[in-house]
């Protein structure tokens, strides 16, 4: 009886961990199953946007230029509009839960996280400062950037204890009581590691405070950062200006904030050109991801480099528009280096009636249809089921149907490990195959046919990837990608 009981047990914990495993290999190597993973190229740090950047426009507008960007991150701020279809609501501690729900909706469908809120007030009311916290905690947020009465801290460090969540204190510039950094670490001393300073270089600048001191005043005590670049230094006056080229020494106060092992989240707070700063936050985006990424990359890179050095392509068949792959016609895109177990994430939008697809470990570009793996793209999901919008082509259905309209950006993060790929789609998995079960050339597991000449389980482990030519225009963002 011991032994068959042993046994049961024995098989069940076979079965279960059968039933488990590519979870936990997802979980262990810290792989998507229904999200996009973040892509900053700095192990432990965030590049975010602060939504007042975008004040002339609403939240929501905010969260599409965020994405827009490549950015995973975003603080809101109270008082903007939360969107053209909701003039009168705007972003608060106080909105209800169905408002909510749909700003967590809308976040999601982006691929955007909200990590900070802020500047928002903390009295010193016990029941007032809750509002807040089940706020924040309902939100999902990391951070509250305040700037407390003093009399307020010994409830808020209790407050932060209790939920877990951070405690930022802001310094607007002169005369606002926390222009000062030595103030800022007044106020901290004797208090839990959940309070502690968020760093807006630029109103440093304005108060005639030099950032990178401020910074190494506030080692241990940084718990998130507005970080600027202005034009003058000393001047209330002062506008933001592309990181690198102002005045605040940035590649010194990324260095010193590296040093100092600070992990935690970069907020853009752009505050100049407001109706068309876009293009200018694409610079700094780049000088960041820049210096970071030698400081202490994370493994991810760009698929594609803006000037196609790393690229195999025909002259003008694709160019870059904005910092967006746009297809101009007359061949493929292809990498010229090749790879095996990895994670790509991208975004894709098509034009109408378009058809187009991702071709991954592609072994000979002579031979591409036979010798690579396509995930298809297309704007519709009509005809075959193997053919639709997320299908692995001509062999495996997509889950479900979560493709976007034409002229909407989709998302798409594909992962290769093995034997396995899986394909999320817009925050669904939809794709979970097992390349060993395709056994036969021309045939699938299901005894349906397909068009290869190779079993798929035979495929090449390791290749190029790209992008097809199907006679339509399409065009790719946000191309990130990540050896395993």
């Amino acid at each position: 009886m011991k032994t068959s009981k042993l046994s049961l047990l024995l098989i069940l914990g076979v079965m279960w961990l059968t039933l488990i495993t590519p979870l936990i290999i997802l979980a262990g190597d810290d792989l998507p199953t229904t999200y996009h993973p973040a892509t900053d190229p700095y192990d432990g740090w965030r590049l975010g946007t602060q939504a007042y950047t975008f004040n002339r426009f609403t939240f929501y507008e905010a969260i599409d230029k965020t994405a827009s960007l490549g950015l995973d991150w975003i603080e809101a701020y109270p008082g903007q509009v939360v969107s053209k279809d909701r003039p009168d609501v705007k972003t608060h501690y106080t909105m209800p839960a169905e408002i909510r729900a749909e700003i967590k909706q809308k976040l999601a469908d982006a691929g955007v996280r909200l990590v900070n809120f802020g500047v928002v007030g903390l009295p010193n009311d016990e029941a007032e400062c809750r509002k807040v916290f089940d706020f924040a905690k309902d939100m999902g947020i990391e951070t509250i950037v305040s700037e407390p009465p003093e009399e307020a801290f010994p409830l808020i460090d209790k407050l932060c204890q209790e939920y877990k969540i951070k405690v930022a204190i802001h310094n607007h510039p002169k005369p606002s009581k926390y222009w000062d950094p030595n103030k800022v670490l007044e106020v901290c001393k004797g208090r839990s590691k959940w309070i502690g300073g968020c760093a807006d270089t630029g109103h440093w600048m304005r108060s005639g405070v030099n950032p990178l001191e401020a910074i190494r005043l506030l080692e241990g005590r940084i718990v998130s950062a507005h970080l600027k670049d202005l034009n003058e230094f000393g001047v209330r006056e002062a506008h933001d200006v592309i990181w690198g080229m102002g005045k605040a020494n940035m590649m010194a106060i990324l260095s010193e904030l590296d040093r100092q092992k600070y992990k935690g989240t970069f907020s853009i707070e752009y505050e100049h050109n407001w109706l068309n700063s876009l293009p200018e936050i694409r610079r700094c985006v780049l000088y960041f991801n820049s210096v970071a990424g030698n400081l202490n990359p994370s493994g991810w890179q760009d698929l594609f480099k803006s000037d196609f050095s790393n690229a195999l392509l025909k002259p003008g068949t694709w160019t870059w528009e904005d910092d967006v792959l746009t297809w101009q016609g007359g061949d493929y895109i292809w990498t010229k280096d090749r790879y095996g177990d990895f994670i790509l994430d991208l975004e894709y939008m098509v034009s109408p009636n378009a058809n187009s697809g991702v071709f991954i470990r592609t072994g000979d570009l002579k031979n591409y249809v036979h010798t690579g793996i396509e995930v298809q793209i297309h704007e519709t999901t009509d005809g075959a089921k193997y053919g639709m919008c997320g299908a692995i082509y001509d062999c495996l259905a997509p889950k479900q149907n979560v493709a976007k309209k034409a002229n909407e950006w989709n998302h798409y993060t594909i992962v290769c490990k093995a034997n396995k790929i899986y394909v999320v789609q817009n925050g669904v998995q939809i794709i979970d195959m097992n390349l060993d079960l395709w056994t036969e050339a021309g045939k699938n597991p299901d005894g349906t046919k397909n068009k290869f000449k190779f079993a798929y389980k035979d495929m090449p482990r390791e290749g190029h990837i790209g992008f097809q030519d199907h006679g339509q225009k399409l065009w790719f963002r946000n191309l990130k990608i990540k050896k395993l």
